[in-house]
């Protein structure tokens, strides 16, 4: 069998190919031809910069996914052809999954384009999990992408008031489509402007959503006493400080005495067990809810809705010019 798959060749080398394809199964497992995929922008930049060792070139990107299932193995028992389904799924037209770990059917009702987002809300629910959030906390978050983006309006459904915080506009514009009460544009009056929302106290909790250490160490000036700093974001890139300043904000109370959590969303297991409450499979059950009830906003997240034959285009975008691309989704109807 043909098929289209989108494949990393080299670092910033983007292609899309025609290759053969097994339809080979086993017991537990199904093939799937994909409707929707979605680019997950900071993982798949580091990917296809090739700084990322885990990921070896030539290979195919992509983690979030929407697909119908084309055969099910003999030993599927929950699933059948024709179902549609969430899963983690790569950039390419069909592939063969696991039924276990993370594959949901997909609710009726829910619009298959927001489906892949499952993922990226479930990376930023992590944040949430680990915090110690309450309701009527200020909660700020710095980097207003696809999963900073969904960190304030998932924090916002906890019971806090937000303060999103990024340098593009457009990134601002897009947080206050989806509710983000409060919006600051980042530079140097930023901790006086969170100390008048905050009435001078700063925020309890500061989720840090960009990756970028040099960002998290400058946050830690305006989270209040006793409070916390969330690391959401995977950090990159080296950065060159005093560390014992920054231990110093952790261990002294005359420097706010803040507590560093990691969120990091293989902190959880996969699936549910009965020793522990929260996990993947939970997540993105209750992100369903949320998008199905617009408790949850993707549809300003998406900017694009490509061809897979686009895909270079696509990468360029999302890396030369951030503020028109961010969420992007490749529509394999059209291959």
């Amino acid at each position: 069998m043909k098929h289209t798959k989108i494949v990393f060749q080299g670092p910033w080398q983007v292609e899309t190919v025609q290759a053969s394809f097994s339809q080979d199964i086993g017991d537990q497992e199904v093939l799937v031809k994909k409707l929707y995929t979605l680019i997950s922008p900071g993982t798949e930049l580091a990917m296809l910069s090739g700084n990322e060792a885990w990921f070896a070139m030539p290979g195919i990107p992509g983690y979030a996914a929407v697909s119908e299932i084309v055969k099910a193995g003999r030993g599927v028992k929950d699933f059948q052809a024709g179902d549609i389904v969430f899963h983690y799924g790569n950039h390419a037209q069909y592939e063969v999954v696991s039924t276990n770990g993370t594959f949901l059917k997909v609710p009726a009702e829910l619009n298959r384009q927001w489906v892949p987002f499952t993922r990226m809300a479930t990376v930023a629910a992590t944040a949430i999990r680990v915090s110690a959030i309450e309701f009527g906390d200020y909660v700020s978050v710095t980097g207003l992408g696809l999963i900073g983006n969904m960190a304030a309006q998932l924090a916002g459904a906890q019971g806090a008031t937000v303060i999103g915080l990024d340098l593009s506009e457009e990134r601002l514009r897009i947080a206050e489509q989806c509710g983000v009460p409060y919006r600051l544009q980042g530079g140097t009056a930023v901790k006086e402007q969170l100390a008048e929302i905050t009435g001078g106290a700063g925020v309890s909790t500061h989720i840090e959503a960009t990756g970028v250490p040099q960002v998290a160490v400058q946050s830690l000036a305006y989270i209040a006493k006793l409070g916390e700093i969330i690391f959401l974001g995977s950090p990159r890139g080296a950065y060159n400080g005093d560390v014992t300043d920054i231990l110093n904000y952790c261990h002294l109370y005359n420097r706010g005495c803040i507590t560093f959590k990691g969120a990091h969303e293989w902190r959880f297991p996969t699936e549910p067990n009965e020793f522990v409450k929260h996990s993947l499979v939970r997540n993105s059950k209750i992100v369903f809810e949320m998008m199905k009830t617009n408790r949850l906003q993707i549809a300003p997240l998406i900017s694009h809705v490509l061809e897979p034959g686009q895909a270079k285009e696509a990468y360029r975008g999302l890396k030369e010019n951030k503020d028109r691309y961010s969420g992007v989704l490749f529509d394999w109807s059209t291959v």
